[in-house]
């Protein structure tokens, strides 16, 4: 067994163990997925071995490969909160990357390290309200003017998720030079987190998704990540690995999604015998096996980019894109036969998948549209091979 396999077995023991017996309680019954809760959880995932596959071993991770996080990740998607208990779930897990990368030493020591640590969480604002930013990130109004001591800005955001106790947030900011991002701790007065957006995904997404103000937020020199105007260059360092964190996750899911299901049909009978001997739901139990399939495929294949040439390649951009677009979709028809599967169960919370299927729904919106995604993906085929 490599040791990569036997983290795998560690991290669905710890899920099964410590997580799911609790899942229902947040997933169904309306617990609030709180900080106490969350350390709870990483403070059982530090002592069963499996804390921070993201996260390097300086900070108490386990220093993995994309291609070792793609199968532990997997894994740790078998609940809706196990990510979170790993400390692998948005928007911590690209904030995790893009500080590795990007952060001098003292920003790595102020913000990373508690961040990959799990003590604290983070958020990240970038989508505004109308006309501002969404798909389109040339939109961008907010705005951080240059001053004697350093830059005020100025902007509404809204879907800043994990805003409600974050420890700080990284703000997109329109400059002269272009888009820059800065560091904005909680305590400033010109951050103001409002009201946490009533969205389909309340059980997975801590801190919510929120609307967040910037008003004459004054915020130091030091508060600049990487370079003035090259904002969006720096959301390219993250954007790649976290589309791939969100398919390993969700994938997860989906195949417990299909084990439920199985299990279901196996032991449910109707018109004279068990279900799964009924061919059309054969057919749909054997359309989500090549879904899964597929999808851990093109996973892998895409990790093995982001490892060899940088998650910043054109390559890597490319098959990110592609994989995102296609397990998004494809968690989403493997959810969906699950509740036509249990029937009449399916659509009652009692059973998870049908809370499964809706916590789902946003992933095919979040980190890019799929239809923004395809016309990335049709722009580089007709440009051909180079």
């Amino acid at each position: 067994m490599t040791p990569v396999t036997e983290l795998v077995d560690k991290t669905s023991e710890f899920v099964r163990e410590h997580v799911i017996p609790i899942e229902r309680e947040i997933v169904v019954g309306g617990r609030v997925m709180d900080d106490a809760l969350r350390l709870d959880l990483q403070k059982k995932a530090k002592e069963a071995g499996v804390f921070g596959p993201l996260s390097a071993p300086e900070y108490g991770g386990l220093g993995l490969d994309t291609r070792a996080q793609a199968q532990v990740l997997e894994a740790a998607g078998a609940s809706l909160i196990g990510p979170l208990a790993v400390n692998a779930w948005a928007p911590d897990d690209g904030n995790i990357h893009l500080l590795a990368h990007v952060a001098d030493a003292e920003q790595r020591e102020r913000y990373l390290a508690p961040l990959a640590s799990g003590e604290v969480r983070s958020a990240i604002a970038m989508t505004e309200p109308a006309p501002g930013a969404g798909s389109d990130p040339r939109m961008l109004r907010t705005v951080a003017e240059e001053t004697d001591a350093g830059w005020i800005i100025n902007g509404a955001k809204h879907f800043t998720t994990g805003a409600q106790g974050a420890a700080f947030v990284i703000c997109v900011a329109r400059t002269p030079d272009g888009p820059t991002m800065f560091l904005v701790d909680r305590d400033n007065p010109g951050l103001r987190v409002g009201r946490r957006m009533p969205t389909l995904d309340h059980s997975s997404a801590p801190g919510g998704h929120c609307e967040v103000e910037f008003a004459d937020c004054e915020v130091p020199d030091s508060a600049v990540l990487g370079t003035v105007g090259h904002g969006l260059e720096l959301a390219a360092v993250r954007l790649a690995p976290s589309r791939l964190t969100f398919c390993m996750n969700w994938l997860g899911l989906a195949v417990r999604a299909q084990q439920l299901t199985v299990d279901h049909v196996v032991r449910r009978t109707a018109f004279g015998a068990p279900i799964a001997e009924h061919g059309l739901a054969q057919g749909l139990i054997a359309d989500s096996e090549i879904d899964i399939a597929a999808a851990r495929g093109l996973i892998r294949t895409a990790a093995t980019t982001i490892d060899t040439e940088g998650a910043v390649s054109a390559q890597a951009r490319h098959e990110t894109s592609i994989a995102k677009t296609f397990v998004s979709e494809a968690v989403w028809r493997v959810l969906d036969r699950a509740v036509q599967l249990h029937g009449g169960l399916g659509v009652c919370e009692d059973h998870l998948v049908a809370r499964f299927l809706v916590e789902a729904r946003a992933f095919r919106i979040y980190e890019g549209p799929s239809e923004v995604l395809r016309w990335s993906i049709a722009r580089r085929a007709l440009r051909g091979p180079r």
